[in-house]
């Protein structure tokens, strides 16, 4: 895919989305929820392996980070959370207890 068209948080979902990441997170009080298999992960059951951040152009508030998130189970899916002042306070501390992040 041209660089070009990896700029948007759409573009790289498509990506992520044609390399088989399908699934969608969601972070709970109790850990991350997968919304394809109900399962709920803990930390330490789940590797980062990738994550794009996305400034807005005319809005601080359209910050955005997405997550390429890989389980022990082999599920494969994204996290998106709001960055910076509109940022999920769940994602954000579920996020710093994650050992396995790369970029």
């Amino acid at each position: 895919m041209e660089k070009r068209n990896m700029t948007t948080l759409s573009s790289i979902l498509a990506r992520l989305e044609s390399e088989g990441y399908t699934n969608q997170f969601k972070a709970t009080e109790a850990g991350l929820l997968s919304l394809q298999s109900h399962y709920t992960f803990s930390p330490d059951e789940l590797c980062v392996t990738h994550f794009y951040r996305f400034e807005g152009e005319s809005n601080q508030d359209d910050s955005a980070i997405l997550y390429a998130i890989e389980t022990n189970n082999n599920e494969k899916g994204t996290l998106v959370d709001g960055y910076g002042p509109s940022a999920d306070t769940l994602v954000g501390d579920f996020m710093q207890r994650v050992q396995g992040i790369h970029k």
